[in-house]
């Protein structure tokens, strides 16, 4: 293994989205569609008790023909919105062009599982943040790639002085077609044994239907997990990304109530 053995070191994060003795959640919809629904769902997110809403503004979609997000006007959007209900905003980049301007409008930047293996990107983005209160990256696993690969590209994030790193699971591809990837929590553990850094899990991309959802949340819990990275949506069926894997504003209410005491048994408190 190239990867550095873990020192047993305190989680480094220096924007606060990931605490000790804390499991954070971040919700919010898959991609920013209108004002009006990224309005809505960030409202039941803020209601819901999180402060940490996700959206989509530059969306990497399988086909050329599928929606692929505002753009800055997404953004803005999300920063505008955000800014008036006191939350912080999640996005993914996917170009280092847009690096700037999605630092401008978001405090937590998303690798998505395509560009894991972006080192050029994750070089940027590290020097881009090295140095910022503000800012950090959430960098999920590609969905064929192995823990010592996913440990690896956070190190290119690293060692260009991004230190505000937080690895993400969101399942990777097998056999098994029941659901959309499958949920490798093992690879929660592993990255923990052999990393410094948090991992949080993606149970919306894994499961890839909501029923699934909240009982993954509460193995995530259970294996160790810092928090979660989950989709909801006010009006899911309507949505026009993802929408059969979101929470609807019901189940994200109560989801808090729900993990608080699997948290509270690992020793945690859910925020």
């Amino acid at each position: 293994m190239e990867v550095r053995e873990s020192t047993g070191v305190q989680a480094r994060t220096n924007n606060g989205m990931i605490r000790p003795q804390s499991f954070r959640v971040v919700a919010g919809p898959c991609t920013v569609e209108s004002y009006e629904q990224f309005e809505a769902s960030a409202r039941a997110v803020k209601e819901a008790g999180f402060s940490y809403v996700r959206g989509g503004a530059f969306k990497p979609r399988t086909s050329p023909y599928s929606f692929q997000g505002l753009g800055v006007e997404g953004l803005r959007i999300m920063s505008e919105v955000a800014g008036d209900l006191g939350l912080k905003v999640v996005t993914e980049i996917m170009d280092p062009a847009d690096i700037d301007v999605v630092m401008e409008h978001a405090q937590i930047l998303q690798i998505g599982t395509r560009n894991m293996h972006n080192f050029s990107l994750l070089k940027r983005v590290g020097s881009a943040i090295k140095g910022s209160k503000e800012h950090g990256v959430i960098l999920k696993r590609g969905f064929a790639a192995t823990v010592e690969e996913w440990i690896l590209a956070a190190e290119y994030i690293t060692s260009s002085g991004g230190d505000n790193v937080v690895l993400c699971e969101r399942g990777i591809r097998t056999f098994e077609p029941s659901t959309r990837f499958t949920l490798d929590l093992s690879a929660v553990i592993v990255a923990k044994r052999l990393s410094e850094l948090p991992v949080i899990v993606d149970p919306s991309h894994a499961a890839g239907r909501r029923d699934l959802v909240v009982p993954l949340s509460k193995a995530a819990v259970a294996a160790e997990a810092d928090g979660l990275l989950v989709e909801s949506h006010h009006e899911p069926r309507e949505a026009l990304c993802d929408g059969e894997q979101a929470l609807p504003v019901e189940d994200l209410m109560t989801l808090r109530e729900t993990l608080s005491p699997f948290a509270s048994a690992m020793g945690r408190q859910v925020i």
